[in-house]
């Protein structure tokens, strides 16, 4: 696992909680979900069944770290937000990934970060379904299981010019804005090896630190969407930010590496991102 000896222990102890929580919220999720939410939904949509394992999964983990650190605060999707005394904040997502989750598609996953001081310091994203688990504390490192042979040190790709490049995004819900997402997509494809879409901002960020994609970018995501898979991802050598000079935010977030970061970031300022 990660050098205990070049991390701090309170973020090693937040770490083991994020995973303990992550852990218990992904089985929840997986365990609970309807073979078939079509005919399983009892109230008016599918999505009801969804929303309400989405909220039962975000008080899970709320109840679970407040039982063991009562003074932290929470920023959740799903309207956890409290301030706490700490200055310790917990961010986040118990569900990335709704509409794969909704469709039985395995891409979703459960994201947990710990910031200290509004710095992160330890992220988890949980992927059941994938059977993965990501983690990284700052100046740990990022490591995985799942898909490895027990644990593994993640490390992005190595480096390769953006013509062959990898590279995933995402689309938003609104109509015209997945219109003008699409239209920055179709520019960006003759320029790329080729263009993903996964359906989780955190796996893809995770992916990124895999080294299973060269660069990720995605506008309109929110803090508890990125804050585990950013932390991870520049844990494990990518690149992330936003806007020139800018933090990952809603306006832009990119997450590459170094080799990618910066022509990827050009192209997305010139495309009208």
């Amino acid at each position: 696992m990660s050098d205990v000896s070049t991390t701090d222990p309170l973020h090693e102890e937040l770490l083991k909680i994020a995973r303990q929580a992550a852990r218990r919220a992904g089985d929840l999720l997986r365990d609970g979900r309807p073979a078939d939410l079509e005919v399983a939904a009892t109230k008016s949509s599918p999505i009801d069944v969804v929303t309400e394992m989405d909220i039962a999964a975000e008080k899970l983990i709320t109840g679970m770290i407040s039982d063991l650190r009562p003074q932290d605060g929470f920023l959740g999707e799903e309207g956890a937000a409290t301030e706490g005394s700490s200055g310790i904040r917990w961010v986040i997502d118990p569900l990335d990934g709704t509409v794969n989750y909704l469709y039985g598609l395995p891409t979703w996953a459960v994201s947990i970060a710990a910031e200290q001081d509004g710095e992160r310091v330890a992220g988890v994203v949980a992927a059941p379904m994938r059977g993965e688990t990501y983690w990284a504390v700052r100046g740990g490192g990022a490591w995985a299981t799942g898909a490895w042979d027990g644990e593994r040190r993640l490390t992005r790709r190595p480096g390769a010019p953006l013509d062959q490049a990898l590279v995933s995004t995402g689309f938003n819900y609104v109509a015209e804005v997945r219109a003008q997402q699409a239209e920055v997509a179709r520019r960006l494809i003759p320029l790329v090896r080729d263009i993903r879409r996964g359906g989780s901002a955190a796996i893809d960020l995770c992916d990124v630190a895999a080294g299973r994609l060269d660069g990720y970018y995605e506008r309109g995501l929110h803090p508890w969407d990125l804050a585990a898979g950013d932390l991870i991802a520049r844990e494990a050598g990518a690149v992330t930010g936003g806007r020139p000079g800018e933090r990952p935010s809603r306006d832009l977030t990119i997450a590459a590496t170094p080799e990618v970061f910066e022509p990827l970031q050009r192209l997305l300022v010139d495309f009208g991102v």
